[in-house]
């Protein structure tokens, strides 16, 4: 398959979990400030969204959204540890990527807008720091966020978690927090999807 990825932006999560799986996949980087990728196509034409993630599957159909992709790879590749099979096990990743996407990922869109007046900025700062103080008390105790496995809930809040030092947001007295950064970060895996995408690893 084939993952259309902006560097650092919501696509580090399935490009993560396509390396974490052990899938064969291309990568196309794309600029999604003018909707082009790397050699030239206009982006809308693939994915009228225009937005990144999105995979072209080897049928060569077309899927959207971070958290269904990246159950997609997950269930191709039938890792069980990044996606448990059934029970309640698989719900509470589940649970995790839907509380990622609804309450972090979209609540970066404000600091990342040129236009939002600075007073807006820092109610919704303050407001992700008390969602972030509650994950970071969910960690305690935890390598990852369902326990000691992998999974893609992790690859995408590792993803999410890394805006904040590009809007200003601090989150490093988050000791928890922190420590599953870092642990997250030194996986092979990961190392060699943030070096793919031109970021530090």
């Amino acid at each position: 398959m084939k993952l259309y990825f902006s560097p650092g932006a919501c696509s580090l999560s399935p490009h993560i979990i396509l390396r974490e799986a052990g899938l064969d996949f291309t990568l196309q980087k794309v600029d999604t400030y003018v909707h082009k990728t790397a050699d030239g196509v206009d982006f809308y034409t693939i994915n009228p969204k225009g937005q990144v993630p999105t995979v072209e599957l080897d049928n060569g159909e077309i899927l959207t959204e971070g958290s269904i992709i990246a159950q997609y790879i997950a269930e191709s590749a039938e890792n069980r540890d990044l996606l448990p099979a059934s029970g309640l096990p698989r719900y509470r990743v589940l649970e995790w990527q839907n509380y990622i996407s609804s309450e972090l990922h979209k609540s970066f869109a404000p600091l990342f807008d040129a236009d939002m007046p600075a007073e807006g900025k820092t109610r919704v700062a303050e407001l992700l720091r008390k969602k972030f103080a509650w994950v970071n008390s969910r960690l305690e105790g935890r390598t990852y966020l369902t326990g000691d496995t992998f999974t893609v809930a992790d690859a995408y809040l590792f993803t999410v978690s890394g805006w904040s030092k590009h809007v200003n947001l601090d989150i490093s007295d988050f000791t928890h927090l922190q420590k599953f950064l870092a642990s997250v970060k030194a996986r092979p895996h990961v190392q060699a999807a943030l070096k793919a995408e031109g970021l530090p690893a």
